[in-house]
């Protein structure tokens, strides 16, 4: 990671980062068929000399958190079930 010149991380790599990894969930989420309409980066965990970025996941209707919990139950149950033997 790219630092300043007194030792700070670069502000800008924190949130390239943070973008990667939004777009990366934002995929992720697609390919089982949810889409979270206000998924972004928090804008406050943005600010300062050396950023601490959040990914918000913000806020989805009901049918989308159906969707959602369906999706991670789907891909939890068979690696837990197996380690359960």
């Amino acid at each position: 990671m790219a630092t300043t010149g007194n030792g700070r991380q670069a502000a800008g790599n924190g949130i390239g980062d943070a973008e990667r990894a939004r777009d990366e969930l934002s995929d992720a989420l697609k390919a089982v068929g949810v889409k979270l309409p206000s998924l972004s980066l928090d804008a406050v965990s943005c600010a300062g000399t050396a950023p601490r970025v959040l990914i918000d996941l913000g806020r989805c209707n009901v049918a989308t958190a159906h969707a959602l919990a369906a999706a991670l139950r789907l891909r939890g149950a068979g690696p837990r079930r197996e380690a359960a033997r």
